[in-house]
């Protein structure tokens, strides 16, 4: 597929996010978004998403597509497993899912934790069942808002990746504040620039 932004401007109470952003997002590419806090890399993925309305321009090519998400908050169901906060987003669970699921969360999670309450994980395990969930059912391209964040650096590697196996041939949009994370990642930096012209 192929994401079109054509310049795309957003404010909140009369300050300027970004103003005229335009970039060609397709797939089989990975695509790092960096910027400064304030720079509206949040918001932009919720426009991506149709989850917010640019003040002006255009976002095409996300018409029936199923696009995936990590957003900043994990917007995990707490009280269930990591192994049930997967499964969820498939419509029928079957055996094979099921171990498909357990075998991808077992690479970035010690085994015992999967069956426990998300309540009882820590922050930085939390994330990496938010990513495995975003990564579990096929789409057609996925928004990741600082998918690493509270991993420390071993941890990290190993997820990003895990990331990168599960993309492989798809479209990825990552944000992340790391600037080595994009040449571990084998993505396009692109910079988000608060209250300019950005990308």
């Amino acid at each position: 597929m192929e994401i079109t932004v054509t310049n795309l401007s957003k404010s909140f109470d009369g300050r300027q996010v970004f103003s005229q952003v335009s970039q060609t997002f397709r797939t089989g590419d990975i695509y790092c978004l960096m910027g400064t806090s304030g720079s509206g890399k949040t918001t932009f993925f919720r426009i991506l998403l149709g989850l917010d309305q640019p003040d002006s321009g255009t976002v095409s090519g996300t018409e029936g597509a199923f696009l995936s998400a990590v957003f900043q908050e994990n917007r995990l169901c707490e009280s269930f497993s990591s192994l049930d906060n997967v499964l969820m987003v498939f419509p029928k669970v079957t055996k094979e899912i099921r171990e498909s699921v357990k075998e991808d969360l077992c690479k970035l999670l010690p085994e015992e934790s999967i069956y426990r309450p998300v309540s009882t994980l820590s922050g930085g395990m939390k994330r990496r069942v938010a990513v495995c969930r975003a990564l579990a059912v096929p789409f057609d391209a996925v928004l990741m808002d600082e998918p690493f964040t509270g991993l420390d650096e071993d941890t990290r590697r190993k997820v990003i990746e895990f990331v990168k196996q599960k993309t492989a041939g798809n479209l990825a949009i990552i944000s992340t504040h790391q600037e080595e994370d994009v040449p571990l990642l084998g993505g396009s930096l692109i910079r988000l620039t608060a209250e300019e012209k950005g990308i």
